[in-house]
């Protein structure tokens, strides 16, 4: 969501502070700010819109101070405009937000009959008020946080300046990640290692609870009981953070065309290639054969590959999986029986559902296993062992990379249980890692039909709705292909599974609207193809996406048909993630749509 950056320099920060922003840009905003101390007082500079508005101002009446806060907002109270931006300030203070302070209300209220002001929408403004508040009933700043952070409620990272404190900065976490940094005489604030990777290569991550006090020398961690704690310092390889389009026009084509090196990295991390078998690379807590079950919780594209894997891992390894959209899991107060395991899904690391989940997941006595891109996040290190996806940093919204590589991590996971448990063989082992040995290959040759698939979007961006069917695992690709168009295109789609056609959405079905069918050649082909029948007889225009065997044997008029090589059915749906993808991205950007950072939309979803 959104970025924070805080520097505690010896020269002018503001230029710094707006380069580490623009690192965060993949997270999503739609404003952004900069304050800095100029002789004392606190100054800034607001914009809506982009970094380069900010930059405009900025280059009109510069900042020149040494100590200073910056930050990407994404709007959750209040307009996105500057007046909402950050940093807000008071004549004490200013601060910057990342969360939601869900108790905002009742402070205002509290603090308005005290005679605050207030000039803002948002919940941020409230914390300013509140530390100002306490400050001018005596307090130093120090203490003024520290009497105000247990008032607030929510998921929330924290930075504040002060007015004629050179040397003081200080953050606070509660929900939502935090990391500091340090320098040769300079310490920094960041909501994100990716953020301070130019500014420095060792950072500490702060611990739910954590605040800190930040000067040019020191610094100091306290828990949420006021307590001086030590914090593990990382080491950070900044060129391992690099974001560059390369060739390409966006980084979600950069990402998308990536994916067969980044998934063939992350096979070869778990797969023993020359023996045929997996081999994880982690020490599991448990083992797969002593499982009743297991439990998947995740979000937006997440969830959709813990769904695929769902289908796994009941096929492979008999097991039976509940799998939940994590913003309903955490509330639904689901029982668990002890010692089971509870499996997470996350690009970021850092999803606000999804960590809320896990938590309660451990605190039920489960064994919490993650699958994550980021392994220093905080799910990363709320979990009992980590299955890392080695898609490397994924800036486009639209995740794409991360995806198949999550796909590929759960698949081996899957065939791991399945070993464990004595269900799938060691011929069948090796047929199924010999046919995800091929993947990347395959993936390279999905990536060929591009330019087919750049001529189609020319006719799907005309329509405002589109249909996405599939059966077994082809059921979440038709989801995750609705979800990526109506991401980037922000034209209205919906997934559905091919056997619920008659059961409602056949009604929606004319000439004008798109029908995208997902049908690799597998147990249920035939099946789809008396649903593509169905379709044909009202008029729908068809869209198919299939392989080599189902081009030959579905017998239908179609509007277009894209032939996938042939994959063994366990592995298709990775393989037939490229056609979806590409077709959302060529699609938005034919209608001219902003593919990287779309509308409303965000990287890492750290609030509720």
């Amino acid at each position: 969501m959104c970025g924070i950056v805080g520097i505690v320099g010896n020269e002018p920060v503001a230029e710094q502070i707006v380069e580490a922003l623009r690192r965060l840009e993949y997270r999503g905003y739609d404003s952004a700010g900069v304050a800095t101390l100029e002789n004392g007082q606190l100054d800034r500079r607001r914009a809506e819109g982009k970094l380069r508005n900010l930059e405009v101002k900025l280059s009109q009446a510069p900042l020149s101070g040494v100590i200073g806060i910056g930050h990407t907002r994404w709007a959750t109270h209040g307009k996105p405009n500057e007046t909402n931006a950050h940093p807000h300030a008071t004549d004490r203070l200013a601060v910057v937000h990342n969360g939601i302070i869900e108790n905002f209300r009742e402070l205002k209220a509290f603090l308005e009959t005290k005679g605050m002001r207030f000039e803002t929408e948002t919940d941020t403004e409230v914390v300013a008020q509140l530390v100002t508040y306490e400050m001018r009933q005596g307090r130093p700043p120090i203490e003024a946080v520290a009497v105000t952070l247990p008032r607030l409620r929510g998921a929330f990272a924290l930075g504040f300046i002060f007015s004629g404190e050179d040397d003081l900065m200080i953050g606070a976490r509660h929900g939502a990640p935090l990391a500091i940094g340090y320098g040769d005489g300079e310490t920094y604030l960041g909501s994100d290692a990716l953020a301070l990777a130019p500014l420095t290569d060792e950072i500490a991550y702060l611990e739910d609870g954590d605040w800190a006090i930040l000067r040019h020398k020191s610094v100091d961690i306290h828990d949420e009981n006021g307590q001086l704690v030590h914090r593990p310092r990382h080491k950070i390889l900044s060129g391992s953070f690099i974001a560059d389009k390369g060739n390409y026009r966006h980084f979600m084509a950069k990402e998308i065309h990536e994916q067969p090196e980044v998934v063939g990295r992350t096979l070869a991390h778990y797969v023993n290639c020359t023996a045929g078998r997996v081999e994880l690379p982690i020490d599991l807590p448990f083992d797969f054969k002593d499982l009743k079950r297991i439990s998947i919780s995740a979000c937006g594209t997440a969830y959709l590959a813990g769904l695929i894997s769902k289908y796994w891992f009941e096929r492979l390894a008999r097991i039976p999986v509940e799998i939940d959209v994590a913003s309903e899991f955490r509330y639904r107060e689901a029982p668990m029986e002890p010692g089971e395991l509870a499996l997470f899904v996350s690009q970021s690391g850092e999803t606000a559902d999804t960590l809320a989940s896990l938590r309660y997941a451990s605190a039920e006595g489960q064994h919490v296993l993650s699958v994550v891109n980021v392994p220093t996040s905080t799910m990363a290190r709320e979990s009992d062992v980590i299955a890392s996806t080695l898609a490397g940093v994924e800036v486009g919204v639209a995740s794409t990379k991360a995806f198949t590589c999550q796909l590929t991590v759960l698949l081996a996971l899957a065939i791991a249980a399945g070993r464990a448990r004595g269900t799938l063989s060691a011929e069948d082992e090796k047929t199924i890692v010999d046919a995800l040995i091929g993947v990347p290959g395959l993936m390279s040759e999905a990536i060929k039909r591009e330019h087919q698939i750049e001529i189609l979007a020319r006719e799907v961006s005309k329509a405002k709705d589109v249909l996405y069917l599939g059966r077994g695992t082809s059921y979440p690709l038709a989801l995750e292909g609705a979800l990526k168009l109506k991401e980037i295109s922000y034209i209205h789609a919906e997934g559905y599974a091919a056997g619920e056609l008659k059961h409602g959405p056949i009604a929606l079905i004319d000439e004008a609207m798109p029908v995208i069918v997902i049908a690799p050649h597998d147990s249920v082909f035939e099946k789809t193809v008396s649903n593509m029948q169905e379709v044909a007889a009202r008029g729908g225009r068809i869209i198919l996406i299939t392989d080599e065997k189902g081009a030959l044997e579905a017998g239908l008029d179609t509007m277009a048909t894209i032939v996938m090589p042939m994959a063994h059915p366990i592995v298709a749906p990775i393989v037939h993630a490229v056609p979806i993808q590409l077709l959302a991205y060529h699609t938005a950007v034919f209608m001219g749509k902003d593919v990287d950072q779309p509308r409303n939309l965000a990287k890492s979803v750290t609030v509720e």
